[in-house]
């Protein structure tokens, strides 16, 4: 926006005199963040020490300050269950938060839940994306195991990150018990009156104060701008490699798998050939061909085996950051509003 406000909590004077304009465009990501309301001072709102998030001075710059008490979560045995006397059945989670020790159990429905809290609440971090859902197969057991590493990487993320872990949405998603329908409901319905969100979600970021904690504005801007030149080369790279591994894959499991065991039948039909020449002095070479066939064929297998290995866990962890990707150019956009 033009102009420059008067810092907010400057009294009626100062803020009747800002010089902000209203920005039109309803669907902007600076208004849509609350970010338009901060800067004019229309955010208010008592930030409890819980709600705090701080910034601090790291070796590279301002950073959010750690979590003290760092934790994981795994995510084990997705069983599928069902409910209405089995008319209706779902694929349930087991996680188990190492701060805790106590295993929980969730749907997808509750992952889904959490991101769209969690995507509300922070306009200025990267909440990854969730892996996609699928609505038809869903039991398919390759489908629930790629799921459920899908899953896997989104909570190692998740687990640390310094806001995001000590959030208390994600806290109640990992903590409430599954058999507690009432205390899930009651979290739930706490982590959706949230009034720290949107312009007030600004007022709980606390910044570092004293000599050399003063950014410049001008190398501020500059290193935004890099960092969008990154991401947005980075996202097409990302694309790139993502479609161009898929294919590679495809081929190893189809093609090429194929093509050796193409091969593999060639020099098998070969050793039935010099089967019927019953020579004992040709046995030997026989059994060489007959075995040069199997070789063939185990080659195929491997080549179809072997995405498994390291092309799929690649574009596993592809996936993840293409979902942060895409959440940048709307945060660069927030930074870049104020």
């Amino acid at each position: 926006p033009p102009g420059h406000p008067h810092p907010p909590g400057g009294g009626g004077a100062a803020k009747s005199s800002a010089t902000v304009s209203r920005n039109l465009n309803r669907f902007s990501t600076f208004v849509k963040s609350g970010g338009e309301a901060f800067v004019l001072g229309e955010a208010s709102g008592f930030v409890k020490d819980g709600d705090k998030l701080c910034v601090v001075l790291g070796p590279r710059g301002p950073e959010w300050q750690e979590n003290p008490y760092p934790f994981q979560c795994s995510i084990e045995d997705p069983t599928k269950q069902t409910k209405f006397k089995g008319m209706k059945s779902y694929i349930a989670y087991k996680l188990v938060p190492s701060h805790t020790g106590q295993q929980v159990h969730r749907r997808y429905k509750h992952f889904d839940w959490l991101y769209g809290r969690l995507a509300e609440k922070f306009p200025v971090i990267s909440v990854p994306h969730l892996p996609e859902k699928q609505a038809t197969g869903r039991f398919e057991e390759d489908f629930i195991s790629k799921r459920r590493k899908g899953l896997a990487w989104w909570m190692d993320h998740m687990c640390s990150h310094p806001v995001l872990a000590q959030c208390d949405a994600f806290q109640h998603f990992l903590t409430c018990p599954s058999t507690d329908e009432k205390a899930w409901k009651q979290g739930k319905r706490k982590a959706e009156k949230d009034e720290m969100v949107g312009a007030n979600f600004f007022l709980t970021i606390s910044v570092p104060t004293g000599p050399g904690a003063s950014l410049d504005l001008q190398e501020v801007e500059s290193q935004v701008d890099g960092f969008k030149a990154f991401t947005k080369k980075m996202d097409e790279s990302a694309l790139q490699l993502n479609h161009t591994a898929n294919e590679f894959a495809r081929k190893q499991v189809t093609g090429f798998k194929k093509e050796y065991q193409k091969v593999g039948h060639s020099f098998k039909c070969l050793s039935q050939a010099f089967e019927l020449d019953q020579q004992a002095f040709s046995a030997g070479l026989n059994q060489a061909i007959a075995f040069t066939a199997e070789a063939y064929d185990a080659i195929g297998d491997l080549f179809a085996d072997q995405p498994r290995q390291d092309l799929d866990p690649v574009m596993d962890l592809l996936a993840l950051y293409q979902g942060h990707l895409a959440n940048f150019p709307d945060i660069i956009h927030v930074q870049k509003g104020k």
